[in-house]
């Protein structure tokens, strides 16, 4: 694994996840969720796709991993999708 598959890097793409929540109220659980941890700048909800994706970018490195934790600890799961898009 690389530093770019294991972290979220600041910048105007940041790194998309799908998620497993379905209604508009669980994605804005774990949107608020994710905007807590600290250096994370905001949280897009992409409710138009399936699975919903949420695109995060960041102000500092972020790890997956703590991100991945938060959105467990509201009782979903945030799996990080492709580093870029093809």
């Amino acid at each position: 694994m690389s530093f770019l598959s294991k972290n979220v890097i600041p910048g105007n793409h940041g790194k998309v996840f799908g998620t497993n929540a379905t209604s508009h109220q669980d994605l804005i659980i774990i949107q608020t969720a994710v905007q807590k941890i600290k250096g994370v700048k905001d949280a897009i909800i992409k409710e138009d796709v399936f699975p919903r994706e949420i695109t995060i970018h960041t102000e500092a490195v972020v790890s997956v991993k703590e991100i991945e934790d938060v959105v467990i600890a509201v009782g979903f799961h945030a799996i990080p999708k492709s580093i870029f898009p093809l």
